[in-house]
């Protein structure tokens, strides 16, 4: 099944700043964009950060693909740093598992052909679980992460799960605050990222950020300077660069398919009960 939509929304990538092409995306942020994110930061900045709002708590176990829930990247790129380009046939749905995959194949003015998804919606504090399996392949970058804008006339925040698939023993774990990179980590992912289905989540709350990893917390911050306060969007995306060499690793073609899968994606608004019995949710105490 081919997950096409034809519904023209703002889309962003995840990791490092990049410019965009022909569609909609994140910036790279040089001294004119610079300015204008700071801009829009001032400008946008909530004045209490506890009236956040918020899309309301789901689960998708992917058993077919919403498309009033999900915007699907198609027919452009995010800057010179991405060697692909975004393509609808990329993202795939079958027997339950969504598969979002990088081959060689000529789209516009890239050599090889990339995936990424995004919500329609924008979620705020409460706790983001992803159930997925990765690929290999040095220069590739597989991702499940929460990101808005000045696109949006909002500041950049971000909290990221990043597979360097160079390394898939580890996964990397950061966010981003106002433009700014912030609580960047390199954690362990017990038998690796590409050999079977692990649960990446995060906990968001007004005073706390929390990392987990299949139920594991690897990452911790409380500092309120590095937390984010502007709902955002749910994103997976597969994708490739042969020029963030010091990040991602020397690009080789793969020579074949490379795919991420996902199983399942699941917002909790905190306080809301959990939804499934292996939520975080169930078992992590959230503060108001």
């Amino acid at each position: 099944m081919n997950a096409e939509s034809n519904n023209t929304m703002t889309a962003a990538a995840c990791g490092r700043p990049r410019v965009r092409s022909n569609g909609p995306g994140r910036p790279w942020l040089g001294l004119a964009g610079a300015l204008f994110a700071v801009a829009a930061a001032f400008a946008a900045a909530p004045a209490h950060a506890q009236d956040m709002q918020s899309a309301p708590s789901f689960v998708d176990n992917f058993s077919s693909f919403d498309r009033s829930r999900w915007y699907v990247s198609d027919g452009w790129n995010n800057g010179n740093h991405q060697n692909c380009t975004w393509s609808k046939d990329l993202v795939r749905l079958s027997d339950g598992v969504l598969s979002l995959s990088f081959e060689k194949r000529k789209l516009k003015d890239r050599e090889f052909a990339c995936a990424e998804i995004q919500t329609k919606q924008r979620f705020g504090y409460g706790v983001y679980e992803a159930r997925m399996k990765t690929d290999t392949g040095s220069g590739l970058n597989a991702a499940f992460f929460t990101y808005i804008g000045p696109q949006d006339k909002k500041p950049w925040d971000e909290i990221d799960f990043e597979v360097l698939t160079k390394d898939p023993s580890k996964v990397q774990v950061n966010s981003y605050i106002q433009g700014k990179p912030k609580n960047g980590k390199l954690v362990d992912v017990e038998g690796g990222a590409d050999k079977g289905f692990n649960d990446y989540g995060f906990v968001w709350e007004k005073d706390r950020l929390r990392w987990y990893v299949n139920g594991k917390l690897v990452n911790e911050v409380t500092n309120p300077d590095e937390l984010p306060t502007n709902p955002q969007k749910i994103f997976f995306s597969l994708w490739g660069s042969d020029k963030l060499t010091n990040w991602m690793g020397a690009f080789a073609d793969p020579g074949r398919k490379v795919t991420m899968q996902v199983k399942r994606i699941a917002f909790t608004a905190l306080g809301q009960p959990c939804q499934f019995p292996e939520s975080l949710a169930c078992t992590i105490t959230n503060s108001n």
